[in-house]
């Protein structure tokens, strides 16, 4: 079956101003003026449970910016909770050789959303480690509220997906004894996009491909429907600690071959382009460059 191309909506820098619009195969529809009296980003979007409109609000109209012409920004650039699910795919479990089985809850974990780029942007290297590393996730984004979310009415609560290269800086994540923070929140070593593409069915999420290239190389590659944690739980779950609100994001897990994993690990540095990719969703494209 010859499923149609979804709707591309995203977040941009051009002329001096940060804006949204449609993503089509021959440009970017700026649909900034067109509704700059309600919202000043996605998340307002969002909330306002006006997706459906912009995308329709761009039916038939030319370009405004050619992609190469723009900088893209990360989908949701302020939103409340920026939760990640750590050791989600079995394979993955197995890669930590520490003879534990495997979770039978989820580990999770914030970022800031300083510490991501868009779509094109050059992840960023510190000089505090050469260890930074790529891991490629599918990303959901919240549309509706609620606590406390049954698993049947998880897929309700979704307004969007994305993708995420969780970046990390490895040797950071084991200065301390439970947590992960500081490896997980450098500032620009990670990416989310390249845009957000409506949620409307389960078919876009329950088991698509997930894959990470690096400079053309497969490093990881599996499916959705081996996640230990399926994304319905997932919203189950979180929602039972914290309410969910519209413009939340939960990052989803990783699959087997980050670059840790390797004997001896294979670090990224810069030049480097990772590519993550997921059926239904597009493809998230980064190179790397040494802070400056």
């Amino acid at each position: 079956m010859i499923r149609p191309v979804p709707a591309r909506i995203a977040a941009f820098h051009a002329n001096g101003a940060d804006r949204y619009g449609i993503v089509t195969d021959s440009g970017i529809v700026d649909l900034t003026a067109d509704f700059r009296f309600r919202f000043t980003g996605l998340k307002e979007v969002i909330e306002a449970g006006a997706i459906d409109e912009l995308v329709k609000a761009a039916e038939g109209r030319a370009p405004t910016y050619r992609e190469e012409g723009v900088t893209f920004l990360i989908p949701i650039a302020n939103p409340e909770k920026l939760i990640c699910v750590g050791v989600n795919f079995p394979s993955r479990n197995e890669e930590y050789k520490d003879g534990q089985a495997a979770p039978s809850k989820p580990s999770l974990f914030i970022r800031f959303p300083r510490s991501f780029v868009g779509h094109q942007q050059n992840l960023v290297r510190p000089p505090e480690s050469e260890q930074l590393d790529y891991e490629g996730e599918v990303t959901i984004v919240i549309g509706k509220s609620g606590r406390r979310i049954s698993r049947e009415k998880a897929y309700e609560h979704i307004a969007a997906v994305t993708l995420c290269n969780e970046g990390t800086i490895r040797d950071w994540v084991r200065h301390a004894k439970f947590n992960v923070t500081q490896g997980k929140n450098f500032d620009a070593t990670g990416a989310i996009g390249p845009w957000l593409v409506p949620f409307k069915s389960a078919d876009q999420l329950d088991d698509i491909e997930l894959t990470t290239r690096v400079n053309g190389e497969l490093r990881q590659q599996d499916r959705t429907s081996r996640m230990m944690f399926d994304f319905r739980y997932i919203i189950n779950y979180v929602s039972t600690f914290t309410t969910l609100i519209p413009g939340d994001v939960i990052v989803c897990g990783t699959p087997t071959g980050a670059g840790a994993r390797f004997e001896p690990p294979i670090w990224l540095k810069p030049g480097d382009v990772v590519e993550i990719e997921a059926e239904g969703i597009g493809k998230l494209k980064n190179s790397v460059e040494d802070e400056a």
